[in-house]
């Protein structure tokens, strides 16, 4: 793209994350942010994707921090976050972070992140709290 003088768009920035966020290179995944210009890292979408990248790639710091940055924090933030505790076993700031969700943000996929959060982190009581609180 560089090469050619095209100037990605919030879309394609946000296609590119998703790439980096698939192969796991977090050297790539820094590289790529680091080329994003800041009116775009600084939209909702784009932070959601790179919490979700972060999380994927291993760097929950770098997750928390972009999660810490957004100021109008919506479902999918919420979600991308805890599901970033649990790929990283962080099961307990997983339900810790649930808990702080407010309600009306909650949804299915909120619910699945944060049992498979504790389930994987061995939090079988935890779970079933949060299961029973969800039924």
């Amino acid at each position: 793209m560089k090469e050619k003088d095209i100037i990605p768009d919030e879309i394609e920035w946000n296609i590119l994350i998703g790439a980096c966020s698939k192969s796991g290179m977090l050297h790539h995944c820094q590289y790529i942010v680091n080329q994003i210009p800041l009116n775009i890292q600084n939209k909702i979408r784009t932070q959601n994707a790179l919490i979700d990248m972060w999380g994927k790639c291993g760097s929950i710091e770098n997750a928390k921090n972009v999660f810490n940055l957004v100021v109008d924090r919506d479902t999918i933030t919420y979600n991308a976050m805890i599901n970033a505790f649990g790929l990283n076993g962080m099961g307990s700031q997983a339900a810790e972070l649930y808990r702080e969700m407010p309600n009306n943000l909650r949804d299915h996929v909120s619910q699945i992140c944060v049992l498979n959060a504790c389930s994987h982190a061995g939090l079988l009581h935890e779970a079933r709290t949060i299961f029973n609180e969800i039924s």
